[in-house]
């Protein structure tokens, strides 16, 4: 069951509101916040706070987003965004699943909609970033931010990683 306050919504138009996709957005901005890893006005703030959004609400497959202690949930959040775990292929597969769900009640999911925008900005916006690969090749070290090639990123390349390491921290 989503969680979402719809203030007395009876199918005639009146706003739900997406609270877990919210909830989902304000614990990453804290984890991301309490890391302080970037600026939070920065694309890669952005593309870390979305990441870390989508994998919080995604992982929560029996829907008490609202009712977790996020403390218990941290290893959860580290394993699902490790290096060497596919998350981009569980993020599409999730979505999928929540999708066809959506589709079977034939309700429209707010939160799905912020989750899905969040997705496409994610997979779309590319940022460039220091090529490490180049870079540990070529000089045996890593170069500073502005030295060194550079290489576009999609944007969940990014965040992905940063939010990890918010979660380490935190």
């Amino acid at each position: 069951m989503p969680h979402r306050s719809t203030n007395g919504a009876d199918g005639r138009g009146e706003l739900t509101v997406p609270m877990a996709w919210l909830y989902a957005e304000y614990i990453a901005d804290e984890l991301l916040r309490t890391g302080e890893l970037m600026p939070p006005t920065s694309f890669e703030y952005r593309a870390g706070r979305d990441a870390l959004a989508l994998t919080i609400y995604l992982a929560d497959v029996d829907g008490e987003l609202a009712g977790i202690r996020v403390v218990s949930q941290l290893e959860t959040w580290l394993s699902l965004t490790a290096y060497d775990r596919a998350w981009e292929v569980w993020v599409c597969e999730r979505m999928g699943l929540l999708e066809s769900t959506a589709r079977a009640t034939g309700g429209k999911d707010p939160d799905l909609d912020l989750a899905r925008a969040a997705w496409r900005w994610l997979e779309e916006t590319e940022l460039l970033a220091p090529d490490l690969d180049a870079a540990l090749l070529d000089h045996g070290f890593l170069p500073d931010e502005d030295e060194g090639p550079q290489v576009w990123t999609p944007a969940w390349q990014l965040g992905l990683p940063l939010g990890h390491l918010a979660i380490h921290l935190f």
